[in-house]
């Protein structure tokens, strides 16, 4: 991304920017102001950042005074933060899962992570990019592309994928139009959008995180995760999304850090155990060669690397995990669809596919809607299909895993 003079904030962390704002030489509100500027200056041709929410200032004097008060929420008072666009905010945003069927209702409350950073003192900066439905409508969708904010581009190379489905959240953290952002990940869409531009992304264990307020694909699967530029901003902003929440019952006994950042070691890989499943490797061998360097780093600092710790199975889990996920995402969506109210006009999968049907040429361009044609046909979730896919994932997943 071409940049003519040098953002005042490039590349800084969350405790650099607190020092800054506990000093005086910056507030709330001015790096909140930097933020919406180099968004307003950059984002055209990113696409990662859907809308900037009209109460990010108000939101930013707020804190200030807070903070003129003597009150200090704690590592995200006053900074900004993204969130991608599948997770619920009852404010003056939409929330769309990039689709246009949702573009017209807002949700009657936060979802719970939202009310989170809310109280941890985030300014809630606007709503990220993402594949449009986390990326479960066509098994040929482009990594990025949502029909609301259309194809999402890599900051370091425009023709290379951004990855999904987070690439909103992955790509405004690595372009500096935020400190940290939230992506939510079923299958790697987290993981890969951190790693090919450039950031830092955690995706925590399901029930880590409340996934209450989030446009869903997997309740097996699915969880929102921190995406920075650094661990200990990662850790930070994992302190805040992390909780306990009556809505998510996968939440109830989650074992909660009250501080992640407290936990980091710089000596932390002695001794520790790396497996590497090696069998995963070799699709491409430049990418190898890094791999291999990075392993050389961390026996460096003290790790051992058991090079193979292959894992087993991972090629019969494809078919019974897309099965529970057809499932799932009926279910699931259904119920989410559901907690919008009367006001929402789309109220199952078929009437999304309706939809779709309705306005192919914003919806359907470059690619079709199979995945949720599949789902659609699927039955509830007491089905003997459904529950024999399911033990078979957790059989197979599990470290003592068997083949019939």
């Amino acid at each position: 991304m071409a940049d003519d003079a040098v953002f005042e904030f490039e590349e800084a962390s969350i405790q650099e920017l607190q020092t800054s704002m506990a000093s005086g030489s910056l507030t709330a509100r001015g790096l909140t102001e930097a933020y919406l500027e180099r968004i307003e200056l950059f984002d055209a041709g990113l696409r990662s950042v859907l809308e900037t929410n009209p109460e990010a200032l108000e939101i930013a004097d707020a804190l200030d005074g807070e903070r003129r008060s003597g009150r200090v929420r704690g590592a995200l008072h006053g900074i900004p933060v993204l969130v991608k666009d599948n997770i619920d905010t009852a404010d003056r945003m939409k929330t769309t899962a990039g689709s246009f069927a949702l573009g017209e209702v807002t949700p009657a409350r936060d979802a719970f992570l939202v009310g989170r950073l809310r109280e941890a003192g985030a300014v809630i900066l606007g709503k990220t990019n993402l594949s449009e439905w986390a990326n479960f409508r066509s098994t040929r969708s482009s990594s990025g592309w949502s029909a609301r904010g259309g194809q999402c581009v890599n900051p370091y190379e425009p023709d290379r994928s951004p990855c999904g489905s987070s690439s909103g959240s992955g790509v405004a953290v690595s372009a500096n139009l935020s400190a940290v952002a939230v992506g939510t990940e079923t299958d790697g869409s987290i993981v890969c959008p951190s790693s090919v531009n450039g950031i830092v992304g955690i995706k925590p264990t399901v029930g880590l995180v409340s996934r209450s307020g989030v446009v869903p694909v997997s309740h097996s699967q699915d969880t929102p995760g921190p995406m920075a530029r650094t661990v200990a901003d990662a850790a930070a902003l994992l302190t805040a999304l992390a909780g306990a929440d009556r809505r998510d019952a996968a939440t109830a006994g989650a074992l909660v850090e009250p501080d992640y950042p407290a936990s980091i070691d710089p000596d932390g890989l002695q001794d520790a155990r790396i497996g590497v499943a090696r069998e995963l490797a070799g699709f491409n061998d430049r990418v190898d060669r890094l791999f291999d360097e990075a392993l050389g780093a961390m026996r460096g600092l003290g790790a051992q690397i058991l090079d193979p710790a292959d894992i087993p199975h991972t090629d019969q889990l494809e078919d019974p995990e897309l099965e529970v996920f057809l499932y799932e995402f009926k279910a699931d969506l259904e119920a989410y669809l559901g907690s919008l109210g009367p006001s929402q006009p789309y109220r199952t999968l078929a009437d999304l596919i309706a939809f779709n049907n309705e306005h192919p040429d914003v919806e359907m361009p470059h690619f079709g809607q199979e995945l949720f044609e599949q789902a659609a046909a699927k039955g509830p979730l007491t089905g003997p299909a459904y529950l024999e896919a399911l033990a078979t994932c957790q059989r197979l997943s599990r470290p003592r895993a068997s083949t019939p």
